[in-house]
């Protein structure tokens, strides 16, 4: 483990990292000893950081939401960043490039917290209870880590890989869709499906992604609260982004269409 040094060390490199858009050598190189509960304490220090200096706390994400992305990582659980007020996109509003290191989109169905959920306990029927709307929503995922080279404690180290959100105008209450069956096409510049998937892809069903998240994060003394918006998880695979480009995600049972352009 690391020393509160070490962990203030690693948060203010992050954060010039991310300031600067100069990507830093895997964390794990340059902090051996970096453990998983030293990640989130470094991730914690991060958004504390971006706190006092203005930010708020608006939502989170869930990462590592499928089989395949945790035996890659060595893992048996997801993790999860923070989704802050300034990370919210628009769709009405190109996105420069230039603002990350190397960017990547992610096709998400969002919930949107009407209650706050339990913690400790809770369940898949507490967070549907709790859930007002679902929304369709393009992840910008982003590593402020050389050459997208991270191990688990390199990304929750770094928030996550999270860099940005935007979310469309449709809204369906949990009731009136099956969410598991939820289908996600993406699409690029010139029409073509890039990736495609449905909302089974996260843990079998999103819901489970967001209850684990309200049992882990308990355990930081957070709650998830009303208004909240969660990201539980990428229904495909993440693609990179190119300026100059506008990218299409459509999702089925009446969600709508959510994109993003880029500069």
């Amino acid at each position: 483990m690391l020393d509160e040094a070490e962990r203030r060390k690693a948060a203010d490199a992050l954060g010039a990292a991310e300031r600067e858009r100069t990507p830093l050598p895997p964390l794990r190189v340059t902090w051996p000893g970096i453990d998983t509960d030293d990640a989130y304490a470094v991730q914690l220090l991060g958004i504390h950081d971006r706190c006092v200096a203005g930010a708020r706390v608006v939502g989170h994400k869930v990462g590592l939401s499928s089989p395949v992305m945790q035996r890659m990582m060595g893992v048996d659980e997801p993790d999860y960043g923070h989704l802050l007020d300034d990370m919210e996109l628009s769709e009405h509003t190109p996105v420069e490039v230039a603002r990350y290191c190397a960017p990547r989109i992610e096709v998400e169905l969002a919930f949107v917290l009407g209650a706050d959920l339990p913690s400790q306990e809770c369940t898949v029927e507490d967070v549907l209870r709790a859930t007002e709307a679902f929304a369709p929503a393009i992840e910008l995922i982003d590593s402020r880590i050389q050459d997208w080279d991270i191990r688990i404690a390199d990304t929750v180290a770094d928030n996550a890989s999270s860099a940005g959100f935007v979310l469309g105008r449709g809204r369906v209450r949990p009731a009136d869709v099956d969410r598991c069956a939820v289908s996600a096409e993406l699409y690029g510049a010139d029409g073509a499906r890039l990736a495609a998937g449905r909302a089974d892809a996260v843990l079998g069903d999103p819901a489970r992604a967001v209850a684990w998240l309200a049992r882990k994060i308990a355990g930081f003394g957070v709650r998830l609260r009303a208004g909240d918006v969660v990201l539980p998880g990428s229904c495909t695979r993440a693609v990179d982004v190119r300026g100059g480009a506008t990218y299409r995600a459509a999702f089925g049972a009446g969600l709508g269409e959510v994109a993003l352009t880029f500069a």
